[in-house]
């Protein structure tokens, strides 16, 4: 695709044209037309209107300029859904409502048509009265909760193994682990890559465990402080096939201090979980309908549903009200997009992506036609650039799009690809899917945890957030062709070789389901 030279050429056409008097900034346009006439960058960022600057062009502009304003509805969209619904789990009334919340704020926003998309999740569950107490050699309390969609255990008094860090010699060490409670030690998050080995690292570990026949694995928490958070091992929502629970940091490390002392420990373990059959859950789908091409669709996307001990507000009610509000900013700006624009909050997310891989099931028949996915879903972290999941022939067009985003260093484009999130089963069916990148920020102490509260929540950068995001999926709705092919299987599979996706794919469990086909493109 010959896209920089395309880009160059209209540069130049326009200008010509302003010189010869066809169109003169400042005609039709606001007064930061002015700026354009001085920004080399901003005058590549015009509609493809003949080479001839147009009112649209600023009207895109002014998208970004909504999306900042301190007085939108952004602040008190998301105070409802964390303050005032709470926690999201799909099958309880507090999703029911955060759907029917999504929904009437999309009206709110502008959209010309709003539709829930019906899924189901394998199984519902919810924690009970989890009690954990240690008996032996001495008496305390330990602060803990029950792993996510984990068998129920009644109360249950066991010895505890220890396992260090739960690789395979650490488990032939520790010995009969046959009725014991097995403690597996952590570190504490501190980067991206320590997150994602809460994922990687259980899948053995469940498996020696349930090989030698233990009563329960009890994970220590990666967070200081005593910060218990929600965590499920878990990549379809199926119930595990062994009782977890996720003790304190503190309460954990000194348990093993007193079993490196050589003294035997004994837990009480009580996980009264409710496990049920399947639920129904909900996908929130909106539209702004393209005036041109209304049956190509761009995408942004962001999970509603969240767990429960907080409130949701990193991960990631944030961005679904990101979401919202992007729509939001686009209709209030006047565009009017070429392409549909799609915004999609999914559920049952938490569960293992579940929503958006049942959206691309339903939408098999329809993905040749999606422009592109955006997703965000990394708390508040301010966009350092853009990641195209393995797409290569969408990095080139996608430095013009993002060119307005320097004045927030948000420009830097990578093949890189990443697992664990929506984004996932748009990338394994072919799709151009882009992720921002983003820093850890706040994110990592409060990631599925009881200080993940509307309190956390940055909304100054959570606008910039949403300005760049909002004004992305107007470029991508604009472009006059493709950003990029929808890759064959063989294609997928071949970009592994640059992001070693199928490691993270095999750490995650989710390599199987590529390889029999269950998840992802077939052809």
């Amino acid at each position: 695709m010959l896209w920089e030279g395309s880009r160059k050429g209209l540069f130049i056409s326009a200008h010509r044209a302003t010189e010869a008097g066809r169109s003169s900034p400042g005609e039709g346009c606001d007064a930061r037309s002015e700026t354009y006439n001085r920004s080399p960058m901003k005058l590549t960022r015009l509609l493809f209107c003949g080479g001839v600057l147009c009112a649209a062009a600023f009207a895109q502009d002014r998208v970004m300029q909504e999306a900042l304003r301190t007085d939108s509805p952004l602040y008190e969209n998301l105070r409802v859904l964390t303050d005032e619904i709470g926690g999201r789990v799909p099958g309880t009334p507090q999703m029911t409502a955060a759907e029917q919340w999504a929904v009437e704020r999309f009206k709110q926003a502008g959209a010309d048509s709003v539709h829930l998309e019906e899924f189901t999740i394998p199984a519902s569950w919810s924690e009970g009265a989890t009690e954990v107490n240690i008996v032996a050699p001495t008496e305390f309390h330990v602060r803990a909760t029950s792993i996510a969609w984990t068998p129920a255990l009644a109360k249950t008094t066991a010895r505890v193994v220890s396992v260090g860090m739960g690789s395979a010699e650490e488990f032939a060490k520790a010995g009969d682990i046959s009725g014991a409670i097995v403690l597996v030690n952590s570190h504490v998050n501190e980067k991206w890559i320590d997150l994602f080995n809460e994922y990687f690292n259980p899948p053995p570990i469940i498996a020696r465990a349930i090989q030698g026949h233990a009563l329960a694995l009890a994970f220590t928490a990666t967070r200081e402080h005593d910060i218990l958070y929600r965590h499920i091992d878990g990549v379809f929502g199926e119930i595990a096939k062994i009782p977890e629970v996720l003790l304190a940091r503190e309460d954990a490390l000194r348990i093993q201090r007193i079993l490196a002392s050589g003294k035997p420990v004994k837990m009480s373990l009580s996980l009264p979980n409710k496990v049920g059959g399947k639920i129904t859950a909900h996908n929130v789908v909106a539209d702004l309908k393209g005036s041109e091409l209304p049956n190509e669709v761009v995408i942004l996307g962001a999970h509603l549903d969240s767990w429960n001990l907080g409130t949701g507000a990193l991960d990631n009610g944030c961005n679904a009200a990101l979401t919202i509000d992007s729509l939001r900013a686009i209709k209030a700006a006047g565009v009017k997009p070429r392409r549909t624009l799609r915004f999609i909050l999914f559920a049952g997310e938490e569960q293992g992506i579940l929503g958006s891989w049942a959206y691309v099931r339903a939408h098999r028949g329809e993905l040749d036609n999606v422009q592109a996915v955006v997703v965000v879903d990394s708390g508040v972290g301010q966009f350092n650039g853009w990641a195209t999941q393995g797409h290569k022939e969408v990095m080139e067009p996608l430095k013009a799009l993002v060119a307005p985003f320097a004045q927030w260093n948000a420009t830097a484009i990578t093949e890189d690809a990443e697992l664990g999130t929506d984004n996932y089963d748009f990338m394994m069916e072919g799709v151009p899917t882009i992720l921002p990148d983003q820093p850890e920020f706040n994110y990592l102490p409060n990631y599925h945890a009881i200080s993940d509260t509307f309190d956390k929540v940055d909304f100054e950068q959570l606008r910039k957030n949403e300005a760049m995001s909002a004004e992305l999926m107007v470029e991508l709705a604009n472009l006059p062709e493709r950003i990029g092919r929808r890759y064959h299987r063989k294609e997928i599979e071949a970009s592994f070789a640059d992001t070693h996706f199928d490691e993270q794919m095999k750490g995650f469990g989710a390599w199987e389901a590529w390889v029999d086909g269950t998840r992802g493109r077939k052809d």
